[in-house]
């Protein structure tokens, strides 16, 4: 059998192979990371769920938002570490699917949400009167089964048009199964595949963050109605957190997943990539339960601190 025809039934991934300097620092910056992010998503999490000032259709969502950053990192930075301890780790073809598939379904599903979450702030805003009626729990709940279910389907499109066969070579020059990279190693015809990803793309982060701008479109000629300093004010606080959070995501998502298709994968794609998979979901709760009063009570509270402005 020729060594073009032999299937690949795992990948090695190289990572930072050429700088064992650069891997071992990088190691720590991740883990800590990693570390932090777990945590922090952790306790907004808790914070949300134990404290009944946050039981609005708000905090529904960014509980959301917490959890799904807590899964998508664990679906990815636990092999940055491994490939990042040794020169060349290796990863089962089973396993690396599977972890391209999940992370894929997890991001998709997290750019569905944050246009959820600014459609949630547009009715808080541009419909006050009218926001517990247009936002309720039943709502909330649809929308956000729905948002997992808009990313499955997202997700699932490409998977199933047509084979996908490996063969040849097997190394990957990345952390981890990264969809864009490992599509390079596909054998055959990709013309038709190549199409249908773009389009799910398009989908995923054009649509999504095109509806977001709209809202806040909306929403910034709302704000520009508001007379008084106060409303000014309240308005700002709720709406810039959540767009530092949409800038960041969908700004690094978009640089990876819509730039034209390249043979070779540089090192300034492999950190771009650990942009949104480690940075961001790290960021989430930490802006979010910074600029937020009602957050940094309700973690006051959870950890007996002294309470104010209830």
């Amino acid at each position: 059998m020729n060594y073009s025809e032999m299937v690949v039934t795992e990948f090695i991934l190289l990572g930072l192979s050429n700088h064992p300097v650069a891997r071992a620092i990088l190691f720590w910056i991740v883990l800590v990371i990693y570390l932090i992010s777990l945590m922090a998503n952790g306790l907004m999490i808790i914070s949300i769920i134990t404290d009944s000032h946050l039981h609005t259709p708000m905090y529904f969502f960014l509980s959301n938002l917490s959890f799904l950053d807590i899964c998508y990192t664990s679906s990815s930075l636990p092999q940055v570490l491994v490939t990042l301890t040794t020169k060349r780790a290796t990863i089962s073809f089973v396993a690396c699917m599977a972890q391209i598939h999940i992370s894929l379904y997890l991001g998709t599903t997290e750019c569905v949400l944050l246009a959820v979450m600014s459609y949630d702030r547009f009715v808080a805003i541009c419909s006050p009167l009218h926001y517990t009626v247009i936002m309720s729990w039943r709502v909330c709940v649809q929308m956000a089964i729905g948002t997992w279910g808009i990313g499955f389907i997202l997700t699932l499109i490409p998977t199933v048009i047509g084979p996908k066969r490996f063969c040849g070579s097997n190394v990957i020059n990345h952390f981890t199964c990264e969809a864009q990279t490992v599509s390079k190693l596909i054998c055959g015809d990709t013309h038709i595949s190549d199409i249908v990803s773009f389009i799910t793309g398009v989908l995923a982060l054009i649509i999504p963050f095109a509806f977001i701008l709209v809202t806040y479109l909306r929403i910034g000629q709302a704000v520009w109605q508001i007379r008084s300093d106060q409303g000014w004010s309240k308005a700002l606080s709720t709406c810039s957190s959540h767009l530092i959070v949409v800038g960041i995501f969908y700004g690094s998502a978009m640089s990876m997943y819509l730039q034209p298709k390249s043979k070779y994968t540089s090192d300034g794609d492999k950190m771009v990539s650990l942009l949104y998979k480690a940075v961001t979901p790290m960021l989430n709760p930490l802006i979010y339960s910074l600029r937020n009063k009602d957050v940094k009570q309700a973690l006051q509270k959870l950890f007996g601190g002294k309470q104010s402005g209830y």
